[in-house]
């Protein structure tokens, strides 16, 4: 029974150390309840954090690495990787993977695939599914809607007979399908 013990508290430990942390509140990723880059199943408060977040995550500035979900806002600004949900900047967004849902900031940058809602003043995607919605929207390829003041499509099946691709940009309204 005595070496029991001192085994299933080592298990334990183990275990512990492997499991997902539901609370995160950080001043910098180094100076973090939970380590730089960890998962945080649940609720995160950051002046500046770094973590994988499936919850909600607020902060000044949050950056998310991994397949992230849920609702994040950000006074300055974040930074995804893969997201699922909400995301809110105050100056900017930027997802360098995979965004479904709502991304919006001043100045929203996707540079993987985004489907879903972009809002802010500058919207640029590489790939984008859905609409944009802002002063000027940019997107390479489009398979939705833009409404803005200038709207770029790059790669615009709709106008290719116009020479040279005249028209892959529309004041007011741009789509592509």
């Amino acid at each position: 029974m005595r070496k029991f013990i001192p085994l299933l508290a080592i298990v334990a430990l183990i275990q512990a150390s492997h499991a997902q942390s539901a609370f995160q509140a950080s001043l910098t990723p180094d100076i973090a309840l939970v380590e730089q880059g960890s998962l945080v199943e649940g609720l995160a408060l950051n002046i500046w954090g770094d973590n994988e977040v499936r919850g909600i995550n607020l902060g000044f500035v949050n950056q998310q690495s991994g397949n992230s979900l849920g609702f994040t806002w950000s006074f300055f600004g974040g930074t995804v990787e893969n997201y699922k949900g909400v995301i809110f900047g105050g100056l900017f967004t930027q997802s360098t993977g995979d965004v479904v849902g709502w991304q919006s900031a001043a100045i929203n940058l996707n540079q993987g695939s985004m489907k879903g809602l972009q809002t802010g003043l500058l919207n640029y995607s590489q790939n984008m599914t859905g609409l944009q919605l802002g002063f000027v929207n940019y997107a390479k390829q489009m398979h939705g809607v833009q409404i803005g003041l200038a709207n770029i499509v790059e790669e615009n099946p709709w106008f290719d007979a116009f020479p040279e691709k005249l028209a892959f940009a529309f004041p007011v309204v741009n789509w592509s399908f």
